[in-house]
């Protein structure tokens, strides 16, 4: 026996091993599966009038014009024989040459092999010929409003991009080499990796983003020094300790949103915004929401104002004896801080000196791709799920939010981490990502049926604690920072909310990048530059058109903003205060209660 026949025995018996593994996971895997809780088929796809919508309109076109149509039939018939037999015909003269490649280049097929290898070339050919003919489809659908084309679009996306070959085993060359390589050892610890992801999770599929064990809060990430000088049923409230000998004599309290941890804002030093506003010479609070449970059923927006933002901003005014604040807003929480100075304006108080806002939407007219989420289809799901268990999971936000950039948050990941076998990385970004909270029934409602779908703080008045409030209630000066590919709140949508609020001083800022690394775009990486216009009498398109881009991030411009509406400077203040005792060190105790799966 050869060399060559021994090291070949050996590998098929390290082959059969694993296989043999992969036989005891699957009896794991069907046990984890028996514990999966059937969701809501109403939170599962869109409504079964969509897909009647979409046939009835396919057949009006083809009664209407069926020349166009068959064209179109024809055309892809045509371009799927023609690949055919331009493979066949390579194959029989013993070339192993591929076709051209058509369409524009996709960061999925980045191995050589989808253009090198017939086989492999073929199907990523076809699979491109099908997509354009399934997009081609739905753009002759005839007698859909913008809304329900904008759907059909989304969710006939989502089926193309389930069927991409590189979700395949068996069509993915990177999976099948790892598999070469590793003499089935990737399948095999793709397979554990899958049987704890739905063990972790009661039998549902999340696929893990990050490795939680390289990271601890507290311990690595949100280390920024502070205590805990305030807590309620809704919040618990940290001062950071003061770096400079001096401060801003008005405090800066940030709300950030309660559907992730504030800690995005402080993840590591180097790129900590709470960090970087205290070596400003400012004194920063931030709230650090409670992650709700059944007990918080009948929570609403009325709530967060009145026992969050209402009480924080007092209790910061009592503690550095001022009578104004600071206020940050992100994402959902700077709508609802907008909502929280319109009704201050009506009854008359004016504890918020300034406000900014990062990311937010106060006019929901146009909601970008997060449309497809807002028909009553999937909001009626979504009312029956938070009033039977008295919130909405966490599970439910984190997959929406995944799905509207699929296969950078879902398909890529479990191909690396089920088909690869690999480990996931130690990223600080998407181990906070993961850290998802509920939100309480009657408040994720009340959101999306008055916010959401009836647009009320701008048509009509929305009515909170007893009053009505209209977006043009909103007079403090603001600085509104939006981002140019935010694709959660989209930069035109919350550039046309500021211009109806009331405010004299409007200051608008859009952020090169995405919903969260525009924001947390510090200084010193010099990576994302930031466009400005004073001028807010334009559309958005005007606007953009005619403003000036700055290289570089946009904190320092914000800095001197809001240090112009941030008072003298005095001595840098201590924890508390006598009536404020340090209740624990920052980041606290709410924050480690990591939301439940």
């Amino acid at each position: 026996m050869t060399t060559h026949d021994g090291d070949t025995g050996t590998e098929l018996v390290r082959l059969n091993e694993n296989i043999s593994k992969i036989e005891e996971l699957s009896k794991r895997l069907v046990t984890a599966l028996s514990h999966y809780k059937a969701i809501n088929p109403a939170l599962q796809g869109p409504g079964q009038d969509l897909y009647m919508k979409a046939a009835v309109g396919y057949w009006a076109e083809w009664v209407q014009n069926p020349a166009k149509i068959l064209e179109h039939q024809v055309e892809y018939w045509g371009k799927s024989l023609q690949h055919y037999m331009e493979a066949q015909k390579a194959l029989t003269k013993g070339e192993l040459a591929s076709g051209e490649s058509a369409g524009p280049r996709d960061k999925r097929f980045a191995n050589p092999l989808w253009d090198t290898h017939p086989y492999f070339n073929y199907v990523k050919q076809q699979y491109q010929l099908n997509s354009a003919a399934i997009t081609k489809a739905i753009d002759d659908v005839a007698d859909l409003d913008d809304v329900d084309r904008k759907r059909l679009r989304y969710f006939s996306q989502q089926i193309v991009d389930l069927m991409a070959p590189t979700n395949f085993l068996a069509t993915n060359p990177d999976a099948l080499e790892r598999a070469v390589e590793t003499e089935g050892q990737s399948l095999v610890d793709g397979l554990e990796n899958l049987v704890r992801d739905l063990e972790a999770n009661d039998g549902r599929l999340l696929v893990t983003l990050a490795d939680e064990k390289a990271f601890e809060v507290g311990g690595n990430i949100a280390t920024t020094e502070g205590k805990v000088v305030f807590r309620n049923h809704m919040f618990e409230l940290i001062q950071y300790t003061p770096t400079t000998e001096t401060v801003h004599e008005i405090p800066l309290l940030i709300f950030p949103p309660w559907i992730n941890r504030f800690y995005i804002l402080d993840l590591k030093d180097k790129n900590s915004m709470i960090k970087w506003a205290v070596e400003q010479g400012y004194t920063v609070f931030v709230v650090s929401w409670i992650n709700p449970d059944p007990s918080y059923r009948d929570v609403k927006l009325d709530d967060y104002i009145t026992d969050g933002y209402l009480t924080a901003i007092k209790e910061v005014q009592g503690i550095c004896n001022v009578k104004q604040v600071n206020a940050v807003g992100y994402c959902i929480a700077g709508t609802t801080l907008s909502l929280t100075m319109a009704l201050l304006k009506k009854r008359g108080e004016t504890p918020i000196k300034s406000a900014t806002l990062f990311t937010t939407l106060t006019d929901f007219s146009d909601q970008g791709e997060f449309t497809v989420f807002l028909g009553d289809d999937f909001v009626d799901g979504i009312e029956e799920e938070a009033m039977a268990e008295g919130y909405l999971n966490s599970f439910f936000m984190s997959r929406t939010f995944s799905f509207l950039r699929s296969n950078d948050l879902i398909y890529g990941p479990a191909i690396n981490r089920y088909m690869k076998g690999e480990a996931p990385p130690a990223f600080d970004l998407l181990f906070w990502n993961g850290d998802s909270t509920n939100l309480p029934g009657a408040m994720a409602i009340q959101y999306l049926r008055d916010l959401c779908q009836k647009n009320k703080f701008v048509d009509g008045g929305i009515e909170i604690c007893g009053e009505v409030l209209n977006i043009k209630d909103v007079t403090v000066p603001i600085c509104a920072i939006a981002c140019e590919t935010d694709h959660i709140a989209a930069w035109k949508s919350s550039y046309n909310g500021v211009r109806q609020m009331g405010s004299r001083s409007k200051t608008f800022i859009v952020s090169q990048s995405g919903h969260i690394a525009g924001i947390v775009n510090p200084p010193s990486k010099g990576k994302y530059g930031h466009y400005t216009n004073p001028k807010m009498s334009m559309g958005p398109d005007e606007w953009m058109a005619e403003a000036e881009f700055t290289p570089g991030s946009w904190w320092p411009r914000w800095d001197e903003w809001l240090a112009n509406r941030s008072g003298k400077q005095v001595p840098a203040r201590e924890h508390g205060d006598s009536t404020h005792p340090v209740l624990a060190d920052a980041p606290g105790t709410y924050v480690v209660m990591r939301a439940s799966a």
